[in-house]
């Protein structure tokens, strides 16, 4: 350590020999990563390929699956509404065939009205016929009934009035 001149030589020498290894190895790792990067985009494009590829064919498939629905569905259709056509003939004829039985059970109807509003009459007049004969039988009948119950609400009277005179008397024997 005479003058300091070899001491900076060694330091400044050490410094260099540094800064080449540290630029060696940032070139290598950028080479590196210059390379993982090529790399990523190669994998990235097929990638993006495939996947529009799978895109493009479910595409296709889905409106060939919809236009066969959709050709189904008329064809349901026009099956359904030449069913309904027909039920609706059916309808009509059932419809026709109710409408002509329930004319026909309206006259008959109709017709055993008149049978028992005939008979109702002749019964009514019957009936008339055996009130009169009763009419003339019943005024004795109907005096006798009223007068019975009158006798029987007198016996019922005398009775409730004699129960406390007989308890009075016996309550006055038992004393004396």
């Amino acid at each position: 350590m005479s003058n300091g001149n070899g001491v900076t030589a060694t330091l400044s020498q050490a410094a260099e020999t540094v800064k080449e290894t540290a630029s060696n190895a940032a070139s290598a790792v950028a080479k590196t990563a210059e390379g993982a990067v090529k790399a990523v985009k190669k994998r990235a494009t097929k990638a993006k390929k495939a996947a529009s590829k799978a895109v493009s064919s479910a595409k296709k498939k889905l409106a060939s699956a919809s236009a066969a629905a959709k050709k189904e569905a008329t064809a349901l259709k026009a099956k359904v509404s030449g069913k309904k056509k027909a039920a609706k003939k059916a309808a009509k004829k059932a419809t026709k065939k109710v409408a002509k039985k329930t004319a026909t059970a309206k006259k008959t109807a109709k017709k055993a009205a008149k049978k028992v509003a005939r008979k109702a009459t002749a019964a009514k007049k019957s009936v008339k016929k055996a009130a009169k004969k009763a009419t003339r039988k019943a005024p004795a009948r109907k005096a006798a009934k009223k007068a019975a119950p009158r006798k029987a609400a007198a016996k019922k009277a005398t009775k409730t009035a004699r129960r406390p005179a007989k308890k009075a008397a016996k309550k006055a024997a038992r004393r004396k």
